[in-house]
């Protein structure tokens, strides 16, 4: 390709992340093409459910209040479960209903509206185009390989196409003897599944008890994963429920349970099986999400490109944060490249600005905060089991009227959690807990 036809930079991947540094580039009047593998931006890409607009409004200003977005989330819900019980926690924030901070959404719809943004800020958006390689001369990428046989080249390649075990652009592409990404391995991945459920509007705020046009999200532990480590979901959208969640790949193999085997077994739990009954399924999702936290980051800049997102395994699931990380990755890459083209030095040594920005950000903040916070989970199956077991007994116990004072209830739980070990396990949970950074 001559030179004149050369981009300035070609983002790989229209989710967050890439549509995200696809908007900061054009809008700085850089020549950006953005190229996605499903026929439209958004028919690929899964997420949860749940979107922060704090980093949208930084990308694309005021005009986030037009986006596709669901049901603003009032209400947050945390259940841990046994087989026979939920514990909850509600928390109802009623100044949400004034201004709201996350929203319930559907990617195929929101994806597409962030894409017309790029292309509205002077990008080109190429949809049914998958990358298959990126090219690589004299050590130093320079552009991408599609499977339409076209060879796409820019000063940048971004990234930005979410993980794979083995086959992603990062493990296949070798630079001086090295893979831009080393195999992932299946505790530092986890499996999500997800179904859309389509139900009425009235029947959704009536079942969780939100206000016309309000949302409500429920996350749940223990019981509801089958003891693994990761955790399910239920978020509202207008006339559907996105119910799903996941745990690490590693223990999908060892406990030989497959992804369908966790949805119906949520499903049918008693406390969830009467808020989706009568609902119907009308789209089913899979997706890898990456949870190597802080230490399983592989090297975000390199000669001629950048990493974003899922990619970069760029993935909070203590806050359930993943989409916000990848436009916020995504808006710091473009901001880099915009530098770079200023000085026209896109060099490995100016593109290492954004380590800089990155390091220097809350993402990277959060990202060192809980890089124990899933290996605790992993090396501690108890957390998911017997600890919500004994405390489910102790709650049983403490709330049945039965004839026993409160005197001998009290000394009948002491004595139960002394019995199970829950004083020490206590104890060993708050030090693993204090380690984490």
């Amino acid at each position: 390709m001559a030179d004149e036809e050369k981009f300035d930079a070609v983002v790989v991947g229209a989710g967050p992340a890439g549509t995200a540094a696809a908007i900061t580039m054009a809008k700085a009047g850089l020549q950006v093409e953005l190229l996605e593998r499903g026929t439209k931006p958004g028919s690929k890409n899964v997420m949860g459910g749940i979107l922060y607009h704090h980093d949208l409004e930084e990308i694309v200003g005021d005009i986030w209040k037009e986006a596709p977005l669901a049901r603003p989330i009032i209400e947050e819900r945390r259940w841990m479960m046994t087989p026979e019980a939920a514990i909850g926690f509600d928390y109802k924030n009623l100044r949400n209903r004034m201004k709201p901070h996350s929203y319930s959404v559907l990617r195929a719809p929101f994806d597409a509206w962030f894409a017309e943004q790029a292309e509205k800020a002077g990008a080109v958006v190429v949809p049914e185009t998958v990358v298959d390689r990126l090219i690589v001369k004299n050590s130093r990428v320079v552009g991408v390989g599609t499977g339409r046989g076209d060879d796409v080249y820019a000063e940048v390649v971004i990234v930005c196409e979410g993980i794979g075990l083995g086959a992603g652009l990062l493990e296949k592409t070798v630079i001086n003897g090295q893979p831009l990404r080393r195999k992932l391995r299946p505790n530092e991945v986890a499996m999500a599944v997800k179904e859309i459920m389509q139900l009425d509007p009235g029947l959704i705020e009536e079942r969780f008890n939100c206000e016309r046009g309000e949302g409500c999200s429920i996350e749940c532990f223990g019981d509801s994963t089958m003891g693994m480590a990761g955790f399910m979901f239920i978020y509202t959208n207008k006339d559907t429920l996105s119910v799903g969640g996941g745990a690490l790949l590693s223990q999908f193999n060892e406990t030989l349970r497959s992804p369908n085997d966790l949805m119906e077994h949520f499903k049918n739990h008693s406390a969830v099986k009467p808020l989706l009954r009568g609902a119907e399924t009308v789209e089913y999702l899979a997706h890898l999400i990456p949870e190597g936290g802080y230490r399983g980051i592989p090297k975000v800049y390199g000669p001629g490109y950048l990493v974003c997102g899922d990619a970069a395994m760029l993935s909070n699931p203590v806050h359930r944060e993943g989409s916000n990380l990848a436009m916020e990755s995504g808006r710091l890459a473009g901001e880099t490249v915009i530098h770079a083209k200023e000085v026209d030095d896109f060099s490995e040594r100016r593109l290492a600005e954004y380590k800089g920005r990155l390091d220097n950000s809350w993402i990277m903040a959060d990202m060192r905060k809980y890089d124990g916070a899933v290996p605790l989970l992993e090396h501690n199956p108890q957390m998911l089991t017997k600890y919500p077991q004994v405390l489910d007994r102790a709650l049983d116990e403490f709330f049945r009227v039965d004839g026993e004072s409160k005197w001998g209830k009290q000394s009948i739980i002491l004595k139960m959690l002394r019995k199970e070990g829950m004083f020490r396990m206590g104890w060993d949970t708050l030090k693993a807990l204090w380690t984490m950074k």
